[in-house]
């Protein structure tokens, strides 16, 4: 400025320049609080997306394995409800603690005549408030004395600490948890551990604007819904030998019913669903290759037979668990035996529904009859003779059930014929899948090496797809389009993902083969949780 007198002309120069250098570190001010304002919406709209996780997937996985495995799950199922309880009661009252700040900073969501959010420049001066902060946190504003508030929202912070330290400290595959909720559920420094020698509330809360504090209570949030899922995923990993790879146990017997005498007969025997894990043995059968057990079945007499044995599974505390099963079958007559036996047979060779669209296979005969001279009629469907006497592939159109007709001669020489009714199903709703499953568990560096693949899973009829797209949804990102089937092309996109995070790949278009005509229902999404 100046020195001596001024005219009017200049200090009416040197009161605009003070004005103009005002109004620019105002601007200043106001970005800096946009950016702030920005991260703590990502940050609730991120422990949304988690709490979402939570609830949909590995909540209910967890509490099914309860329910179809007690003896493994039902106490980690119990523990984790205990957990949910508390960390409910830290969010819900931290979200309380925000409500009352920007209450008192005089802070407005909306505009109360549009509806609209109100933009961080009209809500600057609330959003730079420190007083309501320190208030809140500090006894009459003394840096030093934290409020009761203050020691309200550390005891919540406490309790989850501790719970998880009670409940799973003992527990060495849950070591993780523990240490990510010493280190990220505190209200306090460990000694020596203060980067400035302030305390946690003084460095997070005393003198800060009101976005800060937000900003870090979302924070609390965010790491308490963090160990959440965490918690989660670790009970259902730390049991995956013991049973994991099965949803229930049931002993399944592949034997014929009825076999004829003097014939050779054998039933497979095994554990559903299907394993070839050393840690299943099996009592009753002959001997046992790749997780079955064969036994040679006694056909030296008419009459009805059976046959029983133990299948038993060790899990990974060793602890053994026995499922017995028996099976009764009828040794009857050979054919000479049956020539004058009367009555229609008709036998779908793979299911007992039909699907509408496709050439599904059926037998007939007539025992002891010739089954070369058989037809086969049908109503509301086409039929193409197959390879082999008395087969047929039948394509059923329209209406819900088909009704076959089949006719032929008794060894007697009489004309008999007979109706058989079938359900019609349409195609079943493929599955989207990453390495055979739809829901996938693994760290975000093997993310870009996956491939999407499409399957209809238990389905007996010969289909094969391949994708040539799909969108790729990441949080906080709009979903993104990509062509192919691989996900090496998005690497750059998911180099930001960190552990806790889902990734959804849904939208996925395929070709078919094997299905004819038919239009296929839209795939289920692909979920991938970031570990």
């Amino acid at each position: 400025m100046a020195k001596g007198k001024q005219t009017p002309r200049q200090k009416m120069i040197n009161l605009m320049y003070l004005v103009f250098i005002a109004m620019m570190a105002l601007n200043i001010d106001v970005e800096i609080i946009r950016s702030y304002y920005d991260s703590t919406k990502a940050l609730k709209e991120t422990r949304f997306l988690t709490e979402q996780k939570n609830e949909d997937i590995f909540e209910k996985t967890l509490e099914a394995k309860a329910q179809q495995v007690p003896d493994t799950y039902a106490q980690p199922w119990e523990d984790y409800k205990g957990l949910k309880k508390i960390i409910d009661d830290l969010v819900s009252s931290t979200e309380d603690v925000k409500t009352k700040l920007k209450k008192q900073s005089e802070f407005v969501d909306t505009d109360p005549k549009t509806g609209k959010e109100m933009d961080v420049q009209e809500n600057f001066a609330a959003l730079n408030n420190n007083e309501a902060t320190t208030e809140y946190f500090f006894k009459e504003g003394d840096e030093n004395t934290p409020s009761s508030n203050a020691l309200e929202l550390k005891k919540k912070l406490d309790e989850v600490r501790n719970y998880i330290n009670t409940k799973f400290g003992g527990n060495q595959q849950l070591k993780k948890l523990v240490d990510r909720a010493n280190t990220s559920l505190i209200a306090e420094y460990p000694n020596g551990k203060s980067p400035n020698g302030k305390t946690w509330f003084q460095n997070k809360f005393y003198n800060q604007p009101l976005i800060a504090a937000i900003s870090n209570l979302e924070i609390i949030q965010n790491d308490a819904r963090n160990v959440q899922s965490d918690a989660l995923a670790m009970m259902l990993q730390e049991k995956v030998d013991a049973s994991i790879k099965f949803s229930s146990y049931e002993a399944i017997v592949s034997a014929p019913t009825d076999v004829v005498a003097g014939k050779k007969a054998e039933a497979v025997v095994m554990l559903g669903n299907y394993s070839t894990s050393n840690k299943i043995s099996m009592s009753g059968v002959s001997r046992q290759e790749n997780g079955k057990g064969y036994l040679p079945l006694n056909t030296g007499g008419l009459g009805e037979k059976k046959i029983g044995g133990v299948i038993t599974l060790t899990d990974a505390s060793g602890k053994a668990t026995s499922y017995p099963f028996t099976h009764t079958y009828n040794v009857i007559a050979g054919p000479q035996e049956v020539k004058l036996e009367k009555g229609l047979l008709l036998s779908a060779d793979k299911m007992n529904v039909m699907y509408r669209g496709l050439e599904n296979p059926v037998s007939g005969s007539i025992l002891g009859a010739d089954n070369a001279k058989l037809s086969l009629s049908a109503s509301g469907g086409a039929i193409v003779k197959s390879t082999g006497n008395g087969k047929w592939n039948v394509t059923p159109q329209s209406g819900n059930v088909i009704q076959l007709t089949l006719s032929g001669r008794e060894p007697s020489g009489k004309t008999v014929s007979q109706v058989f009714e079938y359900r019609i199903k349409g195609i079943p709703r493929p599955q989207g899948q990453i390495r055979g499953k739809s829901v996938n568990f693994m760290p975000a560096t093997s993310i870009p090496n996956q491939i999407v693949t499409a399957a209809l899973p238990d389905f007996d009829f010969p289909v094969s797809f391949t994708v040539n797209s799909f969108i790729l949804k990441l949080p906080g990102r709009a979903g993104t389009l990509i062509q192919g089937n691989s996900l090496s092309s998005a690497e750059g996109a998911l180099r930001n993902l960190r552990a806790g995070d889902v990734v959804q790949i849904y939208d996925i278009k395929v070709t078919a083969s094997g299905l004819g005509n038919q239009i296929l229902k839209e795939l289920t999404p692909v979920t991938i949780n970031v570990q």
